[in-house]
C-alpha cells in the first residue's frame, strides 16, 4: 500500500512546526467543588425558552473539520464555531451507543448497563425504559421535540422507538449502519433487512435520497411547519460520515486530487454533510427561529481511521479509549452567547447536555436523579469555571481482559486486566486494553517505520496494563507516567473503584432469531410485544459481583434452542 508522506518535513518536525505551536490546552476551567447542574428557571438573560437545535455527526474525526487544520472543506462548521464557542477540552464516548445513551440520559454507561459494546440489531435490548430522557424533560417544559437521523439505542419492541421516548416525530434509521440510498441494512450473511422508518412505521417511499440531504430537508420541513413563538427542539443525528462511504459524485469530484480514495470519498460526505448543516441554518433564520436559537454541534465518536477519518495529531481511533477515540469536536453557536468568538477549554463531557439544554429551556431537575452531567452553560456563554472536574470514560467488565493485567498491578484494589480509563483533572489513567495505539498522519493507512509513534507502541505498549498521561502537557499520550507516578495512578484507581461500586449490571443479551427481517415484512423493526418483559438478563454483573456464586439461569434451555434455530436458519441463508 502506498504511503503518502510530507515532503520535506519528518513527521517528528510536523508535530513540532504545526501542532505542538497550538496553544492546545491551558489549564482546565474546573472548580475543586462541583456545583448543583440542577436549575430550575431560565438563565436571567432569557426572556423565553430557547428553540434548541443539537447535531450530532457520526464517525468524524478530531482532525476532519476545517479550524482544526484540515484539509477537508467544511466552512459552515468554521463560520459557526468563529462566531460561537469553541469546545476543545470536550470529550465524547469511542462508539456509536453510549455516547447517544450519554446525551438522551445524562448518565454514564455503567448508570444504564450499556457499558460494552453497542446494542445489536437483532438483540433484545434498548435504552432502559425507567429512564427519563432529555426529550421527555423538555417536552414537559412545554417543547415539540422532533428527531432526525440515526437513533441506535435499541428498537426490540415498541416501548423502545424514538416516539415512546419523548420525540413528537421521527424520521431515521433504527440500526448503526445503513446504505446511504437504499437504507439496507445487513447483520450478517443473509440477515439483511430495510431501515428507514417515519414515526412507528417503515418509510419505504423515502428510498433512493440521499440520506443527508433527506435529513436536511425533514428539517426544513419542520421549521417551516412550526411556529417560531413555540420553542421547539430538533435532535439531527446525521448518518454522515459512518461507513459505507457513499457520496454524490459531484462532491467526490471536488477532492479527486487526493490519492487515497476513502479519504477522497470520506471528504466529500463530510463536505456535503457542512452544506446540509448551512441549509438547516438558513432555515433557521429564514422561518424567525434564528435570534433566538442555541445550536450545539458534537461529533459521536473518534474517526475511524481505516476508512478515511483522521483523529491527527491525537492517539488511536474510534473504539479506543486512547484521545483519538474519546475526544470529540465540539462547539455551541448561538445569539444567546455572552461571550462569543472565543475558544472554550472547559472540561465538558456529552452528559453534561442534558442538564444543560434542560436548564436552558427553564425545565425542572429537581425530581432527577444520578445524572451524571453538569449545567455547564455559564462556561460556554460567560467563560465562568466548569462544575466538571472529572470523566469516567468507562468500566467494561465484558471487554477482553489484558493478558499482562492482575489485581497485584492494581495495588491489590483494581485488576488492571479489565478495560477502563478515567479522567482525573489533568491526569488520565487507562488500564487494560485501551485498544489500537498508533498515531496515524491524514491520508496514511500504513505505518511509518522507524517513526517515534511505532517505537513507542512497540516498547512501550508491550506488557503493559496500566498507563498515565498527564493530559494538559501531553494531549498525544506519548509520555506514560505510570511509573513515575505511582501516588497518581493508586489514586486514580480509587475512582474507578468507586464508581464501578455504583454499577449496574451489563445489558448485553444474546441475539434472538425473531428479530429477522424476513419475520417482519423485510425490514428492521419491533419484533417482540409490549407484554414481553426485558430480556438483558443475560450480561454479568459489576465487577465487585464477579466472585459471587452465579445464580441459576432459568433461560438458558430457551436461549440456547433460539442460538441452534438461528444457525439452522442462517445456514438454509433464509
Amino acid at each position: 500500500m502506498a504511503v503518502y508522506a510530507l515532503t520535506g518535513f519528518s513527521l517528528v518536525s510536523l508535530l513540532s512546526f504545526g501542532y505542538l505551536s497550538w496553544d492546545w490546552m491551558k489549564p482546565s476551567l474546573v472548580a475543586d467543588v462541583a456545583t448543583d447542574p440542577m436549575e430550575k428557571s431560565l438563565p436571567p438573560t432569557f426572556t423565553r425558552p430557547p428553540h434548541i437545535i443539537f447535531i450530532l455527526t457520526d464517525d468524524q474525526g478530531y482532525h476532519d473539520i476545517g479550524y482544526h487544520g484540515s484539509d477537508i472543506q467544511t466552512p459552515t462548521l468554521d463560520r459557526l464555531a468563529a462566531d460561537g464557542v469553541k469546545l476543545e477540552n470536550y470529550y465524547i464516548q469511542p462508539i456509536c451507543t453510549p455516547s447517544r445513551s450519554q446525551l438522551i440520559t445524562g448518565r454514564y454507561q455503567i448508570h444504564t448497563g450499556l457499558q460494552h459494546s453497542i446494542i445489536r440489531p437483532r438483540q433484545p435490548n434498548c435504552l432502559p425504559l425507567d429512564q427519563v430522557t432529555l426529550p421527555q424533560k423538555l417536552q414537559e417544559a412545554g417543547y415539540s421535540t422532533h428527531m432526525v437521523g440515526k437513533w441506535h439505542l435499541g428498537f426490540y419492541k415498541r416501548e423502545c422507538l424514538p416516539t415512546r421516548r419523548g420525540f413528537d416525530t421521527f424520521l431515521g434509521s433504527l440500526t448503526g449502519n445503513v446504505d446511504y440510498y437504499t437504507y439496507d441494512n445487513c447483520d450478517g450473511p443473509g440477515v439483511c433487512g430495510y431501515d428507514l422508518h417515519e414515526g412507528e412505521d417503515v418509510a419505504w417511499d423515502q428510498s433512493g435520497k440521499y440520506s443527508t440531504f433527506l435529513y436536511a430537508q425533514r428539517v426544513n420541513k419542520i421549521l417551516a411547519s412550526h411556529s417560531p413563538k413555540e420553542p421547539i427542539f430538533i435532535y439531527v443525528a446525521f448518518q454522515a460520515v459512518h461507513t459505507p462511504l457513499q457520496s454524490p459524485k459531484e462532491y467526490i469530484y471536488r477532492y479527486r486530487s487526493m490519492g487515497n480514495v476513502a479519504r477522497r470519498k470520506y471528504a466529500a460526505m463530510v463536505t456535503c454533510m457542512d452544506e446540509a448543516v448551512k441549509n438547516i441554518t438558513w432555515a433557521l433564520k429564514k422561518y424567525g427561529y434564528y435570534d433566538n436559537s442555541v445550536i450545539v454541534f458534537s461529533t459521536d465518536n473518534g474517526g475511524q481511521t481505516f476508512s478515511g477519518g483522521s483523529n491527527w495529531p491525537l492517539r488511536g481511533r474510534k473504539g479506543t479509549y486512547w484521545e483519538g477515540g474519546v475526544r470529540g469536536i465540539g462547539f455551541v453557536h448561538s445569539p444567546l452567547i455572552k461571550r462569543k468568538r472565543r475558544t472554550s477549554w472547559a472540561l465538558v463531557h456529552i452528559t453534561d447536555w442534558y442538564p444543560t439544554l434542560v436548564s436552558l429551556a427553564g425545565g425542572n431537575l429537581s425530581n432527577v436523579q444520578g445524572l451524571d452531567g453538569y449545567n455547564v452553560w455559564p462556561a460556554i456563554s460567560e467563560g465562568k469555571e466548569s462544575p466538571r472536574t472529572e470523566i469516567l470514560h468507562n468500566i467494561d467488565p465484558l471487554y477482553n481482559h489484558a493478558k499482562y493485567g492482575s489485581l497485584e498491578d492494581g495495588f491489590g484494589i483494581w485488576n488492571t486486566a479489565v478495560q477502563a480509563s478515567i479522567r482525573v483533572g489533568e491526569w488520565k489513567l487507562l488500564t487494560g486494553d485501551p485498544g489500537y495505539s498508533d498515531w496515524i498522519p491524514p491520508q496514511t493507512l500504513t505505518n511509518f517505520p522507524g517513526s517515534w509513534w511505532n517505537l513507542e507502541r512497540l516498547t512501550n505498549g508491550l506488557r503493559k496494563s496500566v498507563w498515565l498521561f498527564n493530559i494538559t502537557s501531553d494531549p498525544y499520550e506519548r509520555y506514560d507516567l505510570s511509573e513515575q507516578r505511582p501516588d497518581v495512578v493508586r489514586s486514580l484507581l480509587m475512582r474507578l473503584v468507586h464508581y464501578n461500586r455504583t454499577a449496574i449490571p451489563v445489558r448485553y443479551p444474546a441475539e434472538n432469531p425473531r428479530a429477522h427481517p424476513d419475520f417482519n415484512g423485510g425490514a428492521w423493526g419491533p419484533w417482540a410485544s409490549e407484554d414481553d418483559g426485558e430480556e438483558w438478563e443475560g450480561g454479568r454483573e459489576p465487577l465487585k459481583s464477579r466472585n459471587k456464586k452465579k445464580k441459576k439461569c432459568k433461560i438458558c434451555k430457551l436461549r440456547s434452542f433460539f442460538r441452534k434455530l438461528n444457525t439452522r436458519l442462517m445456514s438454509n441463508r433464509i
